[in-house]
């Protein structure tokens, strides 16, 4: 088979490797598509957890190969979209609900050989049933786990003025699962015209290009979407008294951020973070297939494995092919 291997920090090749078949409890899926993260960016640039070489790729679905001894949930020809995170289930972390945070944690696509190719083995216990929603959108099921968990962290109220820092194909998604908890008004902040427009159309009440545009002590909730210091320290001043930031845009390791305490607990702020999804796979499958989430605009371009480096120079939301 092909794949795109990350043999260091800033350098990927087309590599052929051999097919493996699937062990006891794992299943083997044929590749139909693959999404481009900023995490698989991070990874290639050499600022995030991962080992080298690596085949990247954690958002992607594809047809079920071939099984392994002990399946049983799943049958060959089953469409199936991927949760990455792989949890031990028998650690302290594990034990307490908290699998994001295994002690052992494995990650297809960071710490363990991912979607970037034309096929992959993953166990069964995080390969789920899209039925027929098309491939295309299944890459969506692991981003839109991670929004899920993010909304679960901040606990939005109907009428919350929300302020969403990013119209990438992250803060649409927040932007869709937001109007749907029922928030009164939401802003957005992008400075990039396609993405702005992109934003309005998807329901946003304001659109600014300038951060210096929005109002102080203005937001109920804010969500950065983007993993820029500058926008995350600002956060501190745009929201309310009493009011909730989710820090949710993945910063390059080593990156500061400079937020004056006292404003903090003057303000009673409360700040999370949120990483990766917890158990939120089948919440995002059902919203992709009753289309109440829609990212049918949020993908950009389609190229085949070896225009990977092409695909990362032009992200938006941009998908591998592996099979074309």
């Amino acid at each position: 088979m092909k794949a795109i291997q990350i043999e260091r920090p800033g350098h990927t090749v087309l590599v052929d490797l051999t097919l493996l078949k699937p062990k006891a409890n794992e299943i083997l899926i044929k590749v139909m598509a693959t999404g481009i993260c900023g995490t698989d960016i991070h990874i290639l640039r050499g600022d995030y957890i991962g080992n080298y070489p690596i085949i990247p790729g954690h958002e992607f679905s594809g047809i079920v190969e071939q099984i392994g001894k002990g399946v049983s949930r799943l049958h060959r020809g089953a469409r199936v979209a991927v949760e990455p995170n792989i949890s031990c289930d028998n650690c302290y972390n594990c034990l307490n609900n908290r699998q994001n945070f295994c002690e052992n944690w494995q990650a297809v696509g960071v710490t363990r050989q991912g979607g970037m190719a034309q096929y992959i083995i993953v166990p069964e216990k995080v390969t789920f049933d899209i039925g027929d929603l098309p491939f295309e959108y299944g890459t969506f099921v692991e981003p839109l786990s991670c929004v899920l968990h993010g909304i679960e962290r901040i606990n939005i109220n109907i009428s919350d003025r929300v302020l969403i820092l990013g119209a990438g194909p992250i803060g649409i998604l927040f932007l869709q699962v937001i109007r749907l908890q029922g928030a009164g008004y939401i802003s957005v902040l992008e400075k990039q015209s396609s993405r702005a427009e992109l934003a309005k159309r998807f329901g946003a009440d304001l659109v600014a290009i300038d951060i210096n545009d929005l109002k102080e002590n203005d937001f109920d909730i804010i969500i950065d979407a983007t993993g820029k210091i500058i926008l995350m320290e600002k956060t501190v001043d745009l929201v309310r008294h009493g009011g909730k930031v989710l820090l949710f845009g993945v910063p390059s390791a080593g990156e500061k951020m400079n937020i004056e305490g006292i404003k903090i607990f003057q303000k009673g702020l409360t700040l999370l973070s949120s990483f990766t999804s917890l158990r939120n796979s089948y919440q995002a499958i059902s919203l992709l297939q009753s289309r109440q989430v829609d990212v049918s605009e949020l993908i950009s371009h389609k190229f085949p494995l070896s225009d990977f480096k092409r695909g990362v120079e032009l992200i938006k939301k941009v998908l591998i092919l592996p099979q074309e």
